[in-house]
């Protein structure tokens, strides 16, 4: 609520009070003192007005420094005895985040000071079986809490990370430098229980003619040869029968290189995933020079690896029994669609042997030597979670997922509930909740952030049940049942469960509002109260344009595409611009706060000049399912591009758009759809924006690259379909080209090339603008306000 004075209310305190006043006596004097009475309240009407008339956003405002807006809260988490709610909030003036508390005794928030942080509990931790105790990591060093008491355990220069319990409560197992280690919390012993050599357990002989004639010939090699194999076997034997000491190493071989490995609650077996140590050299990587610098020479950075080159290396996993001291591998060449090829008919030559595949996670249940283990096939067409009895070292395959596009690795969330596994599936063509082999939600709608209750009644999670730009909080039964909204906040809600599963921390926004942290009891029809209050005043006083969720009708997709309208003022036909969203698969039709939150307030800044935009949730665009997502595969571009004349065809008719006034402008990805729409539908758009722009996804990188187009060379035909250099030629309309010279992510030298083509097409009416000191995201006000006064004198100058 506004505390400004109403100018209204303070020119009437300028009446002297009737008290005060002498009576008229003749009607001329009545007439002079209602003249007078109706100059001063319509004086005092005029200031009210201006006094209360909405500031209008300009555009050095809304791309000045986002800490005008307000600086809310960020990533809360629970104490452990869930009295206090702890996040982070920017610290004013600074980049650097402070972390704050929420003491729900005292209700009110306050921040922690930088040297009380050691005696305050950390995020992500992990609870003793009895949940006693509870350890985690801060900076590198471990801690525990008891009770009332904090201990901290370390303090060193070394990353000691992700503490996990053993089944006796007592101990806890981490990492640190590669090794696993034990800290008995009883005894404050520190143990090593397995040591890893990565070489031969036994000198490598020579070889040929010499190898041989040595020994032979000379006594004392032989005797020397002796004397080393025997001392190997007593320090062998020493330790394995002296338990003060670390155990018989295990030898891996010194081709192998240890990628992670995880130690089971008994602390008895050990898993080891294993690569093989690379001989060649690193493939090539990209160079990004730097034109500003400190030295004033130019600093040439060495960058990502082209897609096709950095290619992923094939993992094996290894069980070490640490009681037996044995060693073996997991037989995973039998796992179900192997053998198989999905690409066998794109490759020029068979592929030998099977599918190399990576160790995605692998979780330990808290009390048994059991184990879930996700593996996932380097081509990215197979998923294969199992289960581990650590007992026998053998396990069964609880699901194999296949798919012909790509399995996506955002829904890949698995752990223990009780003494049932749960997962994430996109099986039956959504992401959807799974335990063991029971499907516990179905439906249209994605399910994420899944958190079991301490009790293991119940798994919470977030999804988009209701609609799909709204996320509200759910919880079902681990024995099935109905799924059960727990808040009804509208809008979007991430959230995170007390320690006793009693209460909900929640961070809720909406399209015009950052998130606030809110409180709500962890059950359905409870109320959330809102904790923080971090809104700047002249962000509230906005009267901002809130975009309304639309279903525009698709031509190609039976169900609709979801887009945030910012609908414009007047009588048509009107200037229409399109926004495209970036990453491909982003979500931003939806109710929340968007991560595009410059660009919704430069939409209510167009729609003040007369524009109705339109941000649609393209195919390939996250939160509608599976096919959805991969509509893409092998096409990037193309179903984006119909979606996009489905939008524009929508503005037409329903919004009175002029169709030969619409705008398109859009960054990373949005870039490259605002290319494929200019060069291959050069009708469709009046003028185009490329900001940060995918040109040649042949030059993009190879985690995101692969899944969707395979590699260059092994699918050539797709990357020639898929980039937009390849289409130049078809530029009609004005285009803009926006690019920072220091991002390593989609580097500066997309826009080179594609300016080098567009030189060579001898095409007008383009231009190009390049940022020295920015990356892929920007980082200085000025210079999204250079680039975004440059869109909109675009929109201007050939919208209007």
């Amino acid at each position: 609520m506004w505390t400004r004075s109403d100018p209204a209310i303070t020119s009437a305190s300028a009446y002297p009070r009737q008290g005060d006043r002498p009576l008229a006596r003749y009607p001329a004097d009545r007439m002079r003192t209602f003249c007078k009475s109706f100059v001063w309240l319509t004086i005092g009407l005029l200031w009210a007005v201006a006094g209360w008339a909405q500031p209008e956003p300009t555009l050095e405002k809304i791309m000045s420094d986002p800490e005008w807006i307000g600086r809310p809260p960020e990533q809360p988490y629970w104490a452990a005895d869930g009295r206090t709610i702890f996040y982070y909030r920017k610290r004013e003036g600074a980049e650097q985040r402070d972390l704050w508390r929420w003491d729900l005794e005292a209700d009110s928030p306050q921040p922690v000071p930088r040297e009380s942080l050691s005696r305050v509990d950390g995020p992500e931790g992990d609870w003793s079986p009895d949940r006693r105790r509870y350890a985690f990591s801060r900076n590198g060093d471990l801690f525990v809490r008891e009770g009332e008491r904090l201990r901290q355990l370390t303090r060193t220069a070394e990353n000691e990370e992700s503490p996990r319990f053993l089944k006796d409560g007592r101990s806890f197992w981490y990492r640190v430098g590669g090794r696993v280690l034990v800290h008995d919390l009883e005894s404050a012993a520190v143990w090593q229980p397995a040591e890893l050599r990565f070489e031969e357990e036994q000198p490598t002989p020579a070889e040929g003619f010499l190898g041989e004639q040595q020994p032979r010939l000379f006594a004392t090699l032989r005797k020397k040869a002796e004397r080393e194999r025997r001392a190997r076997q007593d320090e062998r034997t020493a330790r394995t029968l002296d338990p003060g000491r670390v155990p018989a190493p295990f030898f891996l071989g010194k081709d192998s290189e240890l990628v992670q490995s995880w130690l089971s609650p008994s602390g008895k077996r050990l898993l080891v995933a294993l690569k093989t140590r690379a001989d060649q050299p690193r493939p090539r990587q990209d160079s990004m020079p730097a034109y500003v610098t400190e030295s004033g020479y130019v600093e040439v950075e060495k960058v990502r690896p082209k897609v096709g080159v950095g290619k992923g290396e094939p993992h094996r996993l290894l069980f070490l029994d640490l009681e037996a001291h044995t060693s073996r591998e997991l037989e995973l060449e039998r796992l179900p669609g192997r053998s198989a090829d999905p690409l066998a008919e794109l490759r020029k030559e068979p592929l030998e042997g099977t599918r190399p595949l990576a160790v995605g996670q692998v979780v330990w249940h808290s009390r048994e030597d059991r184990a879930a283990i996700q593996l996932v096939s380097l081509d990215h067409k197979d998923r294969w979670t199992l289960l581990l009895d650590g007992a026998a070292g053998g396990f069964q395959v609880l699901e194999h997922l296949s798919d012909p596009a790509w399995v996506a690795d955002d829904h890949n969330q698995l752990g223990w509930a009780g003494n049932r596994l749960y997962y994430v599936s996109e099986r039956g063509g959504y992401a959807h909740l799974h335990l063991d082999r029971q499907e516990l939600t179905s439906g249209g709608f994605e399910v994420t952030a899944v958190q079991p209750s301490p009790d293991g009644r119940f798994l919470y999670f977030r999804a988009n049940r209701e609609h799909p730009g709204v996320y509200d909080v759910y919880r079902v039964g681990v024995d099935g049942g109905p799924v059960t909204p727990v808040t009804r906040l509208g809008g979007d809600n991430d959230y995170t469960l007390s320690p006793d599963g009693a209460r909900l921390a929640l961070l809720h926004s909406t399209a015009v509002r950052p998130p606030e942290l809110y409180l709500q009891e962890a059950r359905p029809d409870a109320v959330a109260r809102q904790l923080t209050s971090t809104i700047s005043h002249e962000f509230l006083s906005i009267a901002w344009t809130a975009p309304e969720i639309v279903p525009v009708p698709s031509s190609h997709h039976a169900r609709p595409i979801y887009a945030r309208l910012y609908p414009a003022r007047g009588a048509g036909p009107r200037p229409a611009v399109v926004f495209i969203h970036g990453a491909g698969y982003l979500q931003n039709a939806h109710q929340g706060w968007s991560y595009y939150f410059r660009e919704f307030m430069f939409h209510t800044l167009l729609n003040r000049r007369g524009f109705v935009v339109l941000d649609l949730d393209y195919r390939a665009s996250a939160g509608y399912g599976r096919d959805w997502r991969t509509a893409i595969y092998r096409q990037m571009g193309q179903p984006e591009l119909e979606d996009l004349e489905d939008g524009v065809r929508w503005l037409v008719e329903q919004q009175l758009a002029d169709p030969r006034r619409i705008g398109v402008y859009g960054g990373s990805y949005g870039g490259f759809l605002t290319f494929m729409a200019l060069f291959r539908k050069p009708e469709l758009f009046a003028c185009g924006a490329a900001l940060r722009p995918v040109t040649d996804w042949a030059h993009y990188n190879e985690e995101y690259t692969s899944p969707i187009l395979n590699t260059p060379e092994i699918d050539p035909e797709a990357y020639r379909r898929s980039s937009p250099i390849e289409y130049a030629e078809g530029l009609r309309a004005p285009l803009l080209m926006c690019h920072g010279m220091l991002d390593d992510n989609v580097l500066v030298m997309d826009t080179v090339r594609l300016a080098q083509r567009l030189i060579e097409l001898e095409k007008e009416n383009w231009e190009m603008a390049l940022y020295p000191m920015e990356a892929h995201a920007f980082k200085h006000p000025t210079s999204w306000l250079d680039e975004y006064r440059r869109v909109l004198k675009l929109f201007e100058t050939h919208l209007r």
